[in-house]
Formats: structure tokens, C-alpha cells, sequence
């Protein structure tokens, strides 16, 4: 089984759908060391991407992811913008002309996603960015295919390793972005990017939870 074009359109909108419902807990997140706009911005951003799905439902997964990342960049405001819009565009120049997905392509894809995010951001694992979350994720993606497993049961490991490293930016001290502003102030807070790439992840496995 691979994951399909109807798959991919289904995630994306999941993951709209999650960013709403947890619109307010991310701005709450922000707010403690950030901004305060990180939900604000990012559920603006796929409500956008939301709108242009009439435009894509025909077209190839690269296109999808695409035009996805373009429009984050053109509505999420701050550091959002680029870096989520650099994780969609990475990933589809990766599934350009794909109309289905193999557990490996997917791989590659976020693997893909994650150095684009590195090179814009220029943060590293333990910055507490959402470096921090979806490093561990593609390591356990990259895993799994080598332990043989299906593709749902992969999908579920990389989120779990995203969730642990979405909690493990709490007691970290802040290296980039707004955060780092606050110096030592910054430890105890989870960083809201992170959490973000975890609920971003996680839908991809509730969504293609039947994909074996």
C-alpha cells in the first residue's frame, strides 16, 4: 500500500483542522516566550492553504505540498512563514509528479523538509525550535524502514518521537528566535514551534492510520 494523492489532500486538511482546534493553546505557548501570534498566525496560514484546495485536488503530490508552502510563506506572519512554507516547498520539490507515496519517499520528503528548515533557520538539535521535534521524527522514520515496518505503524513512531521532542524543548534554554530574548527565563516553557511540527506529524499518522 502507499499513501496516495487523496491521502496527501486529507492530511492537509487535518492539519488545518488540528492547528484551529489548538489555535489558542499554541498563542498561549507564544505568549510565554515568544510573541503571543504563533496560533494566531499559523491557523490564518492553513485556512489559506484551505482555500487553494479546490485549485490542487487534481494535481500531483509536489504540486500539493507546494503550493501548500507558498501560501504559509505569503500569510503566516514572522519566523512562521519561512520556515513552515521551507517544510512544504522541501518536501514537494521531493514528491514532484508523485501521484502516490511509498514509506520511503516519504522519508525522503521530510528529510528533505527538515534540512530546508536547518539552512532557513540556522538552528540546530536543542535550539529549542521545531528542530527539536522533527529531527527525532525523520530519525524514526528513517529507522522504522529499516526494521521492515508497514507504513502506519512508521508513521506512529515518528510522531511519538516528535511528541518526545516537542516536551524535551521544556527545560531547554532558548538559542533562537524570539525565545532566546529571555535568556535562562526561557527553560520551562515548551516551545510552541515544536509543539506545532508534533501536531503537524501526528496528523499525518492519525490520517493515514489505514495505510498499511
Amino acid at each position: 500500500m502507499s499513501i496516495t494523492r487523496d491521502d496527501a489532500l486529507a492530511w492537509i486538511k487535518a492539519v488545518a483542522g488540528v492547528i484551529n482546534t489548538n489555535s489558542t493553546y499554541l498563542t498561549q505557548l507564544d505568549a510565554a516566550i515568544g510573541d503571543a501570534d504563533h496560533g494566531a498566525n499559523m491557523d490564518r496560514g492553513f485556512k489559506a492553504v484551505l482555500n487553494k484546495m479546490p485549485e490542487i485536488s487534481d494535481k500531483d503530490i509536489g504540486t500539493i505540498f507546494k503550493t501548500t508552502g507558498m501560501t504559509l510563506i505569503s500569510t503566516v506572519g514572522g519566523a512562521g512563514g519561512p520556515l513552515y512554507g521551507t517544510f512544504f516547498l522541501q518536501a514537494g520539490t521531493k514528491t514532484v509528479g508523485k501521484m502516490e507515496l511509498s514509506l520511503s519517499d516519504w522519508a525522503e520528503a521530510l528529510e528533505s523538509a527538515l534540512s530546508g528548515v536547518l539552512m532557513r533557520g540556522k538552528a540546530e538539535l536543542g535550539d529549542k525550535t521545531m528542530v527539536d521535534a522533527l529531527t527525532p521524527a525523520v530519525n524514526a522514520l528513517k529507522q522504522a524502514i529499516k526494521d521492515n515496518q508497514p507504513i502506519n505503524k512508521a508513521l506512529g513512531l515518528s510522531a511519538e518521537a516528535a511528541k518526545a521532542g516537542m516536551e524535551g524543548t521544556i527545560p531547554l534554554v532558548a538559542r533562537k528566535g524570539r525565545a532566546s530574548y529571555l535568556g535562562e527565563r526561557s527553560a520551562g516553557h515548551q516551545d510552541p514551534g515544536a509543539t506545532s511540527t508534533y501536531l503537524i506529524l501526528n496528523a499525518a499518522a492519525e490520517t493515514w492510520k489505514e495505510v498499511a
